[in-house]
């Protein structure tokens, strides 16, 4: 009987389950269908915790059945954060869930800024007020949603509303209630204010407990419908971007994590919540490792905008050969110094999924690919400029971890190395998250002794790609040109 860990990424548009043995070699995986999304008003984006629920039984399930004599240890999860699930005293959900997507709560940020909630509200949580957290979102269904808000006994984020289907037990973990904005960054407990702002008590919350602590058995009946071995432990897991840190090993200053998907995120690590060194673009979070924490900024949409020009530019080419017609023209391209792409969407000083953007000093000689590499390299100017406030701050930036869609293009990687003067690894795997939970599962059950010998059992191989010295002038310029055309323009 081979002993295994179930990691789970509850992700944003699906729930991937991977199993692993005790030395990490991947078992099984499976993923569940997408999940709908519904706007049923502009700017909102909801989702039924129901399917997400029944997307998590049959990701485990699915997995589960691709093994045979197999025994489920431990299982945890990295679960997307800033989503709220009310539900009532049973822990029955009483309105759909409010996703980190939905805007319905900007008139509530706006007002709390315009009465200085910003100044305090930060440097207790660790964020400024977005209309995505979970914060300004109960505030706004107190204000216009009474009905909901009285039913609403208990305000889960999505990862303790799956902690207490599992389990049938309200805990949560530092970096997911950290994510709702309520939770004082110092302390890591619920805060008296910051609840008072949202119009709750800290008994409409759940329990914070540490992360890779037991939390529980998984329930018997949940045993049944998905095949875990009876007496299977849930482990407290995580964030998912911390999740996905942990599995790249990225737990120490210097080492910074570079999610390049539809949208892209960066983050580092901290060995204390330090508010006073951290420039007003970043954000603190808790790591999943105990006694470490993220720094963060989300540059918004930059993965769209290519996204948008690989659909226009390769329509003729099939989704799995887009990347491979691409890379094969785009080798034959090289910096324009004329040619800049302005985002659609997202960038160093907005994440804002909407606004406005284009190429500027395009000829007809140009082609596609030299569209694609100029919408390549205008990621990489904004995530200089965005990197920029943490360096002058003095906050260590050695190596970043380039993982998600972006990887698919080896010029990409290295345009980011060549801009931004970092070295840029390409680490050889694609469920990081998924990875990370299951370093915590195996940590929390006893398998490892410590979330080190963990890491040393799950280490995957990656490539490293170093700048080029002879390309740091070139970039220097069309760097400051590319700020030129920003200040122009936006």
């Amino acid at each position: 009987m081979t002993q295994a860990l179930l990691g789970i990424d509850v992700g944003t548009t699906s729930t991937k389950a991977v199993l692993f043995d005790f030395d990490g070699r991947e078992l099984a995986r499976a993923s569940s269908q997408p999940y709908r999304n519904y706007t049923p008003a502009p700017g909102w984006v909801e989702q039924d915790p129901e399917e997400l629920w029944n997307a998590l039984l049959t990701s485990i399930r699915d997995a589960l059945n691709q093994v045979r004599d197999v025994e489920v240890k431990a299982l945890s999860m990295a679960v997307q954060s800033g989503s709220l699930v009310p539900a009532d005293a049973e822990g029955r959900p009483v309105s759909p869930m409010v996703t980190w997507l939905d805007g319905r709560a900007e008139e509530v940020v706006q007002e709390w800024k315009a009465e200085g909630h910003q100044a305090w509200v930060k440097p207790l949580s660790g964020w400024s007020l977005y209309p995505s957290l979970c914060l300004p979102t109960i505030a706004w269904f107190r204000k216009n949603n009474p009905q909901v808000f009285s039913a609403a006994k208990i305000f889960f984020s999505l990862n303790d509303f799956l902690v207490f289907r599992l389990t049938g037990k309200m805990v949560t973990n530092p970096s997911n209630a950290g994510g709702m904005q309520l939770v004082e960054i110092q302390s890591g407990r619920w805060s008296g204010e910051l609840c008072k702002l949202a119009g709750i008590d800290e008994e409409n919350l759940s329990e914070i407990q540490p992360t890779g602590a037991v939390i529980g058995e998984i329930l018997p009946q949940v045993c049944r419908e998905t095949g875990l071995t009876p007496g299977a432990a849930l482990v407290n897991g995580g964030h998912d971007q911390g999740c996905t840190a942990l599995g790249l090993g990225i737990i120490d200053p210097g080492k910074i994590l570079l999610a390049c998907g539809t949208a892209w995120v960066f983050t580092g690590v901290l060995t204390l919540p330090d508010m006073t060194r951290l420039p007003s673009t970043l954000d603190l979070n808790f790591h999943a490792v105990p006694g470490r924490w993220t720094l963060s900024q989300s540059l918004g949409g930059l993965g769209a905008s290519f996204e948008w020009w690989m659909n226009k530019a390769f329509q003729e080419e099939s989704r799995s050969k887009m990347f491979a017609a691409l890379n094969e023209e785009i080798n034959q391209t090289r910096l324009d110094g004329g040619l800049f792409f302005l985002p659609l969407t997202g960038g160093h000083d907005d994440p804002a999924t909407t606004r406005r953007g284009g190429f500027v000093g395009l000829q007809l000689g140009h082609s596609r690919a030299d569209m694609a590499r100029a919408i390549m390299e205008s990621a990489a100017f904004e995530l200089r400029w965005t990197l920029e406030p943490a360096l002058s701050a003095n906050i260590p930036i050695e190596k970043l971890w380039m993982v998600g869609g972006a990887t698919q293009s080896p010029l990409w990687s290295s345009i980011l190395a060549d801009v931004t003067g970092i070295p840029i690894c390409l680490p050889d795997y694609d469920t990081w998250p998924a990875l990370g939970a299951a370093i915590l599962a195996g940590y929390g059950s006893g398998a490892f002794a410590s979330l080190e010998q963990g890491l040393q059992k799950f280490q995957k191989p990656q490539k490293e790609i170093q700048p080029q010295s002879n390309m740091a002038e070139a970039y220097q310029n069309a760097f400051q040109e590319y700020q030129r055309f920003c200040a122009l323009f936006r």
